[in-house]
């Protein structure tokens, strides 16, 4: 008999590139940069990565010029269960959206139909053409078709057109733009804001009345009915009124704030997630500064230079490290399952 093989093939790690090389050009001052890690791993592997998945980077090492000196941040999508709802909500309406155009001619459907999201304003006005590309040696690696998602809204017969295309942000507010493309962009976390239930004001709504549980003409006149004298029920009850029944945290319409108050929305913890930042000093051993790896939803990274002084106008090279794992080569989860 033949031998069984012991493994299956889809514990089988396929060979993928693991370590990812740029070149990043560094002006004086302050600039930042986008990488878009499913465009780069579908360029040096020839094969389609999807960006709605959450990838898993081992760390990152930037090569700078031994004069050089500054600081520079990574950024990514928040780590929340409110950046993975926040996705999922949306991937399904923009499925749904093209199901529904596509009921009559299925047969139109593009081969490498995916959700592709911008990062944040900046990313959505410098548009896809700015993101970094790898290199091989020296070559800089020329990008194929990598098109950001849209949304087609409609628009109510009083209007002068029909429709109206947004783009896609994954944090801040609504309708930054126009962009690179043309088109406003809507955001991911400030429309799933938009779409859910608020908190109650108070948890429990206590009647006003409790806390008045003492005198001859007490309200609350159960509790005050085991009154000894020096019993301190009504400063207690009192307490329980008015402290910590509210949500610890600042939401629409709880008697300060006007407006939702989702963290990487429009109101609060506006941006990105600060994912690791260093300085880059002019006597750094071989030049080398790095940063620590982690996870980064829909492989979405900004990276951020700040009070640069550069006297060669040296170009960093940046490595990615990636880790192996049975997603085609990589270690890495759907967002779906973030």
């Amino acid at each position: 008999m033949a031998k069984r093989r012991s493994s299956k093939r889809g514990n089988k790690i396929e060979p993928a590139a693991q370590t990812l090389s740029f070149a990043i050009p560094v002006p004086n001052g302050s600039s930042f940069q986008y990488i878009d890690l499913s465009q780069v791993a579908s360029l040096v592997n020839r094969r389609f990565y999807r960006q709605g998945i959450n990838w898993a980077v081992a760390g990152f090492k930037f090569l700078s010029d031994s004069g050089t000196t500054g600081a520079v941040q990574i950024s990514k999508l928040p780590n929340s269960w409110i950046m993975s709802n926040s996705w999922e909500k949306s991937f399904r309406a923009w499925s749904q959206m093209n199901r529904e155009a596509m009921a009559e001619a299925p047969s139109l459907r593009p081969k490498f139909l995916d959700f592709k999201i911008y990062a944040d304003a900046d990313h959505h006005l410098a548009g896809s053409g700015a993101n970094l590309m790898p290199r091989s040696n020296t070559v800089e690696f020329l990008p194929g078709q990598w098109d950001y998602s849209t949304f087609v809204i409609p628009l109510s017969d009083a209007s002068p057109a029909n429709s109206v295309t947004r783009d896609v942000v994954a944090v801040g507010s609504n309708y930054v733009g126009p962009g690179a493309s043309g088109n406003f962009a809507v955001s991911l976390i400030e429309g799933y804001a938009a779409s859910r239930a608020l908190p109650d004001i108070r948890d429990p709504n206590m009647p006003d009345d409790a806390s008045d549980a003492s005198g001859s003409v007490a309200e609350n006149w159960q509790s005050a009915l085991f009154n000894e004298g020096t019993t301190q029920d009504g400063e207690v009850i009192q307490d329980l009124e008015t402290q910590n029944n509210q949500a610890p945290y600042p939401f629409e319409n709880d008697g300060t704030n006007l407006d939702t108050m989702y963290p990487g929305g429009a109101n609060q913890g506006t941006g990105l997630q600060i994912h690791d930042l260093d300085y880059i000093s002019g006597t750094t051993i071989g030049g080398t500064t790095r940063l620590k790896g982690g996870n980064f939803p829909c492989g979405l990274i900004r990276i951020d230079f700040a009070n640069i002084v550069n006297p060669t106008d040296f170009a960093f090279a940046l490595q990615i490290d990636l880790i192996p794992g049975n997603h085609r080569g990589y270690l890495c989860e759907p967002m779906t399952e973030m």
